[in-house]
């Protein structure tokens, strides 16, 4: 099942010192961050900005040529995660026919942009990656005089705060970590 998404913004990391770009899935709450090279990144930010360089970037490049020669982009996909690197898919229409051809996540985002294309993401690519207001564990009225928190609670504590600082790769650590501790309770459980 394909989500379809929006790019939030481009943001720069600061734990890690690169950029991310934040696709928001707007129906479900959740936001995908994929980090970026900075010319990716730099040429998201400026589609995003309205601002139209003095002379065309590849990306703007790619989609005259794409113009000229009658093709359009029908969508693209981020539809693979593996070893922590995104994989997507640009949807080419060419006359009645459609192609799908391999990229890398930014240059299919930068090209969506400048096409007015549709962005999806797989949603097994959400589900394992993406971070909601539900991971951020909405910890409210925490004072410091409580009882000693458990593991737990201390991730939940550290991903909100991630998140709320934009440190979207840090959430997405904490996020895993979570899960896993999830799991080994769930596994817990089972065996009593």
């Amino acid at each position: 099942m394909l989500v379809e998404v929006k790019v939030d913004r481009v943001t720069l990391d600061t734990a890690s010192n690169r950029f991310v770009v934040i696709l928001k899935d707007e129906i479900n709450h959740r936001w995908l961050p994929i980090v970026v090279g900075s010319s990716e990144a730099q040429a998201i930010a400026l589609q995003l900005e309205d601002i139209t360089p003095p002379r065309p970037l590849t990306h703007d490049l790619m989609k005259n040529m794409l113009d000229s020669i009658q093709v359009r982009i029908s969508r693209i996909v981020v539809n693979d995660l593996r070893e922590n690197t995104y994989y997507a898919l640009i949807g080419l229409k060419i006359d009645s026919t459609h192609a799908e051809i391999d990229a890398r996540p930014s240059d299919a985002i930068a090209l969506a942009l400048r096409t007015d294309s549709p962005i999806f993401v797989e949603d097994e690519v959400m589900q394992k990656a993406a971070v909601s207001e539900k991971d951020t564990g909405m910890i409210e009225d925490y004072e410091e005089e409580a009882e000693p928190m458990d593991k737990l609670e201390k991730l939940n504590l550290e991903l909100e705060k991630a998140v709320s600082e934009e440190r979207y790769e840090d959430a997405a650590k904490i996020r895993d970590e979570i899960n896993a501790l999830k799991k080994g309770e769930e596994k817990g459980e089972e065996n009593n």
